[in-house]
């Protein structure tokens, strides 16, 4: 149905082994980085709470209800924990399998929709991609839902090929609808309202009717509720304030209004695109305008058209809101892949030789700003930090640029399956994109000069040493701020005070687990005969003018951990040789005690690993 060049560019060994380059690139780095607020310490934090309550119908955060999202994700990293242990590259394994995944999953079904070539340079733009590949590797709910949305509209590609057996129509079609419920399991309503959205606007634009006769429709939908209905109906039986808060505040209120307070201008997702595809912005516009030119399938489908209904009206949709992240329209990236990769093959060696010589002298240029990142230091991020970050900025740069000028050697050579200037091979292809892949993997490596201070986590060692001498039951207060780091890498939840940031809701429906204001905090402090506080060096300051009895137990420069001094001459009281341990090694047998009853009694702890 399309004129790009059949066939594959290079053997299967050659492929299996770039495959396994990849591989290796995309998930050894997964623990070379420290967990980064917000996300990532929240969902790696809820999910050893899951594993540790052994309450899994009921997501926490910091001991509190949380409802924000379903569960699909903290249930796998709650699984991942308590199989290979609690630790950071435990807490991005999921979103890592689900990139890396995502990547095949394109791959596969632009060789099948397609032709083999269009398969395997749609897995290799995509892969290549800063977008993907990046939030590929953050602990964040975007990479699963988009790879479940990624998956229902692959199992629609799939399932409306020409000729296909009925049976085979009816696998891929529930195998949609499957993935539906599980993107609804991942982060809500979105799920299905985006791909029904596309659907109905497809068949208005492509006026074909006769797709919703292969919808499989009953079917179906009996698939999607018998996944999605089972977790719906236990958590609200177990929380009756669930259904209002998750659908009408977070579902829509959360699209409608800024009250999270993540606004942006209408174009606010345009640079978020660009960057994100920039190894392959310069072919963008032809592989879009060559899409909306080809044909219809012989049974009247039009994938191409399906594909740009996807990306201009998830575009448009999340453009539309009140609330912006930068990951929010990453669903869009698996066919914007896919339709570059129908172009790429018909590119010829000159077109090719042009491109990567545009991006050589872009590295360059890159590589002399970079010179410039210490003038950014400030007293939040001090400049000894970017000029350490900066030999990683130039280590990735160099590193992309060599590659590029490899692809540049194998394009002018003819080499890596090209077999005349009317062709590129993979081989310059796949050289030029492992450069960005790279580029993207060593200054994101780079970064934890920056994650290592915001994580909190050089802290834990000595919080931990301190909480297993004090019994499992000592409080531990968050002062005024909410740590998103922290409770993860001690193992323990805290009590919040005065400020429940995100917390609201649960403190609301729990109350009595917080402390509204820092004055009612110091007569409890006071009052308490072991205690512990994370508490803003500001605030800390003033605590201390005010006579405020307080030990440091460790500090950086973005928090004070404090305990209460001890009696003179006492000693801490040890912990019951039947108490849940603070600090634990972590281990799947260590999975279950008790529920706490606040989260001051939480010990909750499995040690993260270092």
């Amino acid at each position: 149905m399309n004129d790009t060049p059949s066939r594959l560019p290079l053997n299967r060994t050659a492929i299996l082994l770039l495959v396994l380059v990849f591989a290796v690139i995309w998930f050894v780095p997964l623990g070379w980085r420290h967990l980064l607020p917000s996300d990532e310490g929240r969902y790696a934090e809820m999910a050893r709470e899951m594993l540790v309550t052994g309450d899994w119908i009921t997501p926490r955060y910091n001991g509190y209800k949380y409802f924000e999202k379903p569960p699909l994700q903290t249930w796998a990293n709650a699984l991942t924990f308590a199989w290979f242990g609690i630790g950071e590259w435990q807490a991005r394994l999921y979103t890592a399998l689900t990139g890396f995944a995502g990547v095949l999953l394109v791959g596969f079904t632009a060789a099948r929709v397609f032709n083999a070539a269009t398969g395997v340079f749609a897995a290799l733009v995509l892969g290549c991609s800063p977008y993907w590949s990046l939030m590929g590797h953050f602990n964040t709910l975007d990479m699963g839902l988009s790879f479940w949305m990624t998956l229902t509209l692959c199992s629609l590609l799939l399932a409306q090929r020409p000729n296909l057996r009925p049976p085979c129509v009816r696998g891929w079609m529930w195998l949609c609808w499957a993935s539906m419920a599980l993107a609804v399991l991942s982060k809500g309503l979105i799920g299905v309202i985006l791909p029904g959205a596309v659907l109905v606007l497809y068949t208005l634009i492509a006026r074909d009717w006769a797709l919703w006769k292969r919808l499989h429709l009953v079917g179906g939908l009996i698939v999607f509720f018998a996944i999605v209905t089972p977790w719906f109906v236990l958590v609200q039986q177990r929380n009756p304030e669930f259904l209002n808060f998750f659908f009408i505040v977070q579902q829509f209120e959360r699209y409608l209004t800024p009250e999270q307070n993540r606004p942006g201008a209408f174009y606010y997702f345009v640079p978020v695109l660009l960057v994100g595809f920039l190894p392959w912005l310069s072919v963008t516009l032809q592989s879009v305008r060559h899409a909306w030119r080809q044909p219809r399938q012989p049974n009247g489908f039009a994938p191409l058209t399906l594909m740009l209904t996807w990306i201009v009206f998830i575009f448009l949709f999340f453009s539309a809101s009140h609330s912006k992240l930068l990951s929010y329209t990453l669903p869009v990236a698996p066919p914007i892949a896919m339709l570059i990769g129908i172009y790429l093959p018909l590119l010829t060696r000159e077109q090719l030789r042009r491109h990567l010589a545009g991006y050589a002298l872009f590295f360059v240029v890159a590589a002399f700003a970079a010179l410039f990142l210490s003038r950014l230091g400030d007293a939040r991020n001090p400049t000894e930090l970017y000029v350490a970050f900066r030999v990683w900025v130039l280590a990735a740069l160099a590193v992309a640029f060599a590659l590029t000028l490899v692809a540049l050697w194998l394009n002018r050579r003819g080499q890596g399956g090209a077999a005349s200037d009317r062709g590129i091979g993979l081989g310059a292809v796949a050289a030029f994109g492992m450069g960005w892949l790279l580029l993207g993997t060593i200054a994101g490596t780079g970064h934890d000069v920056f994650g290592r201070l915001s994580s909190g986590a050089p802290l834990a060692p000595a919080i931990r040493a301190q909480l297993a001498k004090l019994p499992p039951d000592t409080p531990f207060y968050s002062v005024g701020v909410l740590d998103h780091t922290m409770p993860f890498y001690i193992g323990h939840t805290m009590i919040m005070v005065e400020h429940p940031d995100e917390l609201a809701f649960g403190v609301s429906v729990e109350p009595q687990k917080w402390v509204p204001t820092i004055d009612a905090w110091i007569a409890r402090w006071k009052a308490e005969r072991y205690a512990l506080a994370l508490i803003p060096p500001p605030t800390y300051e003033r605590l201390v003018k005010e006579g405020v009895p307080m030990q440091i137990v460790a500090r950086d420069p973005r928090r004070v951990v404090v305990m209460k001094p001890l009696p003179a001459g006492g000693a801490a009281a040890p912990a019951p040789a039947s108490a849940a341990p603070v600090t634990p090694a972590p281990s799947a047998s260590a999975a279950s005690p008790a529920t706490p009853a606040s989260p001051a009694s939480a010990s909750m702890a499995a040690k993260p690993q270092q």
